[in-house]
């Protein structure tokens, strides 16, 4: 094994132990053009990113910056509702935030009310924001309890989804709240786009989830879901013009970079092209949001789960 990567080609899926499969080869690294591999579950279809990076730092390199650009409050705010939905609205009470990037949704949860804390690969910016952010699960102590923990986009990140899963399972409060969300990796955009689709994103993506993957997960760590929703505005709208964009452009995300206020690598004739063409193709893609809702295929997976309660033995 060498320090770059670990091979999976004869590994089996973390979550069902069922044969990993190709299914698509020669996917490029966005930021470093390095050529990668998806590989996809017989049994639960989880896809997997091939190799695994060893280290990963250099991937994310300038990642945690702004990267919802102009939509950032709406994400908050969005998620927020969801938050509220989810919990059915009861008292705030303790909270976890597993992969809070700059700890913004932190901060508007103990606005209204919420005792937060956070994990984070890179916590300064957050812990600069005055928040409790810690770099690992496993520092978060094991007698916590929280009301409700939250996974934005962060599962996909982790390198052991099923352990990961049986951790938040062990932090949560009986009747505790898991709300996570997850690009769909066997939605319209994804099945469209195939190594072009702007939400694959690997390596930082290890993982690749469907509703069938994501439910046997939940599932093998002890969790019930209760409601699915199929799109998150922003992330599908964006998923539609920059997947498009990246089929007819040598450099991919030039769009997204110039909505995040980044300065891309790329020659001005792509900038002005990805600038006018991204604005119209998301004027075009607007309708496609809800069908995609509608028809259970958007770009996102969004899921709140409880515990599985174990039953009392039975004392004879």
């Amino acid at each position: 094994m060498t320090a770059f990567a670990q091979n999976f080609s004869a590994a089996l899926c973390p979550v069902c132990a069922g044969r990993l499969l190709s299914v698509l080869r020669d996917v490029r690294d966005p930021l470093t053009r390095r050529p990668f591999e998806l590989l996809r579950c017989a049994d639960c279809g989880l896809g997997q990113t091939n190799p695994i990076p060893g280290d990963l730092a250099p991937y994310y390199a300038g990642y945690h910056c702004g990267r919802h650009g102009v939509t950032a409050s709406l994400c908050i705010r969005r998620r927020i509702r969801f938050l509220r939905r989810a919990t059915g609205h009861r008292a705030p009470g303790a909270l976890l935030d597993i992969g809070c990037g700059d700890g913004s949704l932190l901060l508007a949860a103990r606005d209204i009310g919420w005792q937060v804390q956070g994990t984070e690969f890179n916590p300064l910016l957050a812990r600069q924001r005055g928040l409790a952010v810690v770099s690992d699960l496993s520092e978060i102590s094991a007698s916590a309890r929280f009301d409700c923990i939250t996974l934005w986009h962060s599962l996909e990140h982790l390198r052991d989804p099923l352990y990961t899963m049986q951790c938040v399972r062990s932090l949560l409060a009986p009747t505790g709240v898991l709300l996570l969300a997850v690009p769909d990796s066997t939605g319209l955009q994804a099945s469209l786009f195939a190594g072009k689709w702007f939400h694959l994103d690997v390596p930082r993506h290890l993982y690749h989830y469907s509703k069938r993957s994501l439910s046997a997960l939940l599932s093998a760590a002890g969790f019930s879901p209760v409601s699915w929703r199929y799109q998150e505005f922003e992330y599908d709208l964006l998923g539609w013009s920059q997947s498009a964009l990246n089929c007819f452009l040598p450099t991919p995300n030039v769009f997204f970079h110039l909505l995040t206020r980044r300065t891309p690598c790329c020659s001005k004739a792509e900038k002005l092209i990805s600038a006018l063409g991204g604005a119209a193709l998301t004027g075009f893609s607007l309708p496609l949001i809800p069908l995609g809702s509608l028809l259970h295929c958007g770009a996102t997976l969004v899921v709140d789960a409880h515990p599985v309660r174990v039953p009392e033995p039975i004392l004879r």
